[in-house]
């Protein structure tokens, strides 16, 4: 995975780009949820939408927060509950070379 995943967007739709990066700004920022935990549930909603890439870059974000494995491997166990063995299948793919 190479440069920013919406590259595309910045460069054809600056004002859009901007909408989201806010979004994710918004989400993201220090509040009651502590980062490392709110990286742990969108990484789990992104197994259970099958964004490989995603759960990717969230677990290593969260890892560099202070996540655990084990913490990681209990949102895959949520994100399996909610989503069923696909989002399993890819935390899977998604984990096997940082886990």
């Amino acid at each position: 995975m190479e440069g920013h995943p919406l590259s595309i967007i910045q460069e054809k739709d600056s004002e859009f780009f901007n909408v989201i990066e806010g979004a994710i700004e918004n989400a993201l920022s220090e509040g009651s949820i502590p980062l490392k935990y709110k990286l742990l549930i969108a990484m789990a909603l992104d197994a259970d939408h099958g964004a490989v890439d995603g759960v990717k870059v969230l677990a290593m974000q969260a890892m560099a927060e202070g996540a655990t494995k084990e913490e990681i491997m209990e949102a895959v166990r949520i994100a399996n509950y909610i989503g069923g063995i696909g989002s399993v299948y890819t935390a899977a793919n998604a984990l096997r070379e940082i886990l």
